[in-house]
């Protein structure tokens, strides 16, 4: 009982002592006399006996009163160890990704020999190596309520390393965790992992991707091939997904062909991006569709860009100091010097209104 009261010497102030005499009479009614609790406390810590009461509490509302004995016997540091608060901190994460009751309690039932801070530790990795890789929460909450052992149990590397050496990307690893999720095991700390082996998906992207070069007119030429392949990014279902974005925005196919080849860097976004700069182009900034096939540059700007080149041409036009027709593309395309020195300082108030403009797009952002 001295060393108890050294270690915890607030329990003879006040009314904490309630929490510390309860705890004594629970752990007595398991079997536990103070010689074991002596032997399991640490003079490296001071402990919070109101926290520890409310961990034995959790435990009996689990529904483990009749094996909480052997639980507490083979993995005491579940009470003492941070007075319980790691234990609780779990609960507290398994509850909120869904996590019922009796699952905790069948959790702990089967706690690994592990320390509960390790525990923790290793699961909130996972669940951050999880959202690195840009998993679903909901496949999350998934994994974490069915797997909560596994997670806790293996210490994973970091995101970048592992995929390196499972060289793969993140949308492939989510799905190949999703079906596989015992193969978190053997990619922790201090382990050798393997790449992944090939799920035939690159070769059907090659092959998707090569015909569709051969339908721009790329021809079989080798060296024309290669120099295609570098250009276009995406894999060859992406690539004809995003040409058919465009065609289906209302030009022709021949015409969108013809706009690929002068401008291939336009088929390297996603098919919401593209449909968002066409939408502004023609619904906010009221241009003909058609000016795509004169300027199919235009896709590769940011929208930012074009809103803050056109509305200050827009402006130096009302105040008869810009060209009426000046073209979209050379509003666009032209530098921010060149800009500046052939529109904006064509007014004294250009400067500020430029300024002003970016300011207030920036905000937007």
């Amino acid at each position: 009982m001295a060393k108890i009261i050294v270690y915890s010497p607030h329990v003879l102030i006040g009314d904490i002592d309630i929490k510390f005499i309860k705890v004594l009479e629970i752990l007595n009614g398991l079997g536990f006399d103070y010689a074991w609790i002596k032997e399991h406390l640490s003079d490296k810590e001071f402990y919070n006996w109101s926290m520890i009461f409310r961990v034995l509490k959790f435990f009996r509302e689990l529904g483990c009163s009749s094996e909480l004995g052997g639980l507490i016997s083979q993995h005491p540091w579940l009470l003492f160890e941070g007075s319980g608060g790691r234990v609780l901190s779990l609960i507290a994460f398994l509850l909120k990704f869904g996590l019922p009751m009796d699952g905790i309690s069948s959790m702990f039932l089967q706690f690994p020999e592990i320390q509960a801070s390790h525990f923790v530790s290793n699961i909130i990795r996972c669940f951050l190596f999880f959202q690195e890789i840009e998993m679903e929460v909901d496949e999350i909450g998934k994994i974490v309520c069915s797997y909560p052992i596994l997670l806790g149990s293996c210490t994973l590397k970091k995101t970048s390393s592992l995929l390196h050496d499972l060289n793969v990307g993140k949308k492939r690893l989510c799905k190949y965790i999703q079906e596989n999720p015992q193969e978190l095991s053997k990619w922790g700390m201090g382990t050798r992992v393997r790449p992944l082996p090939d799920s035939g998906e690159g070769v059907e992207s090659q092959k998707l991707k090569k015909k569709f070069f051969l339908d721009l007119g790329y021809g079989e030429n080798p060296n024309t091939l290669k120099k295609a392949f570098k250009v276009f990014r995406g894999k060859g279902g992406e690539l004809q997904e995003r040409f058919d974005t465009i065609v289906n925005a209302g030009l022709d196919q021949e015409d969108v062909s013809k706009m690929v080849r002068v401008s291939p860097q336009i088929l390297n976004q996603s098919k919401a991006l593209i449909q968002s700069k066409i939408d502004i182009l023609v619904n906010e900034l009221g241009f003909p569709l058609s000016s795509l096939i004169l300027f199919p540059s235009y896709l590769s700007y940011t929208t930012q860009r074009v809103r803050l080149r056109l509305a200050m041409y827009n402006w130096l036009k009302d105040q008869g100091k810009a060209e009426p027709d000046l073209a979209l593309s050379t509003i666009i395309s032209w530098s921010d010097k060149r800009f500046l020195s052939q529109c904006v300082n064509n007014h004294p108030s250009g400067p500020q209104v430029w300024e002003d403009l970016k300011a207030e797009f920036t905000r937007d952002k």
